[in-house]
């Protein structure tokens, strides 16, 4: 059950309206770093999570939290197109509308919504639910967390520097300290969790024997000529799970070359290749 209160968790205030503006907010709304995104992806979590209750009604809080973020967001777009003209001229030179369009006003704040935000992005695209993740598993979900508010903190000091408007900069200054927190509140839960040392590698409860350890902390070198070790960080010393040290090799083709068999007849694939002529020799002519 979720409940609402008709107050904004934080003030919503736009001194000069700008639709070229909320067609900006738009990116943090439905957009792939916007705030449906975590939204959804902690309420999935919230809802598939198996273990410990605490970590279930932490994404829950959360996850409800950020319902009030698009809220807000929702009511900064509606505020900016406030004032949006709307009217129709017979000379299109003169259209109001075509003239706030080619400044950047997106025409279905006008259109399709009547002055008010979309579940979409900053182009129009709508908000697409294959951006949630909800694994299942905890410390990957949280790894996930931490990378969706990181690049909704990074979207939100963008739209920060884009506006000058001082209301805007006092809800995004705001949206910005809330993704700091969340940010290092993920982090705590690795930290909960045992730390890197514990949950690495994810899973962790698949059994380490059953993996080839010969190359589980090997860099690959994809490099045409034989290159040297770098002696990076990633190529030499310990792993930072701790259970293995890391290394350079030289990528070598191993696995020898892939034979098919050939296609079924109920697939209906070229009688060319029925009868072998693409795999044996592909440089001959081919006969029927």
């Amino acid at each position: 059950m979720f409940y609402h209160d008709r107050k904004l968790q934080y003030r919503v205030r736009v001194d000069k309206p700008n639709p070229h503006f909320a067609k900006m907010l738009q990116q943090a709304i439905g957009g792939v770093e916007g705030e449906m995104r975590v939204c959804l992806q902690y309420l999935f979590q919230a809802w598939g999570c198996r273990g410990p209750v605490k970590y279930r009604d932490m994404l829950l809080e959360t996850g409800t939290e950020e319902i009030s973020h698009i809220e807000m967001l929702a009511t900064a777009v509606a505020l900016n197109l406030e004032g949006a003209p709307t009217e129709t001229k017979s000379n299109a030179a003169l259209h109001p509308v075509v003239n706030a369009v080619m400044g950047g006003m997106d025409p279905r704040h006008v259109l399709s919504t009547g002055l008010a935000a979309m579940a979409a992005d900053a182009n129009g695209v709508p908000f697409n639910g294959s951006w949630v993740v909800a694994s299942g598993n905890i410390a990957a979900d949280m790894y996930a967390n931490v990378m969706a508010e990181s690049t909704g903190r990074v979207l939100a000091t963008r739209l920060y520097e884009m506006t000058d408007d001082p209301g805007m900069k006092d809800m995004l200054s705001f949206l910005i300290a809330r993704d700091t927190m969340h940010q290092n509140q993920w982090l705590a839960v690795i930290e909960d969790l045992g730390g890197l040392n514990q949950v690495l590698p994810i899973p962790n409860s698949f059994p380490e024997e059953l993996q080839k350890n010969d190359v589980a902390y090997a860099f690959v070198s994809t490099q045409r000529e034989p290159a040297e070790d770098p002696g990076h960080r990633w190529t030499a010393g310990p792993s930072i799970d701790g259970k293995g040290t890391f290394s350079f090799v030289q990528g070598a083709p191993v696995g020898g070359e892939p034979v098919l068999a050939p296609p079924k007849p109920e697939g209906h694939a070229q009688l060319e290749q029925m009868t072998g002529a693409l795999t044996e020799d592909i440089d001959r002519p081919l006969k029927r």
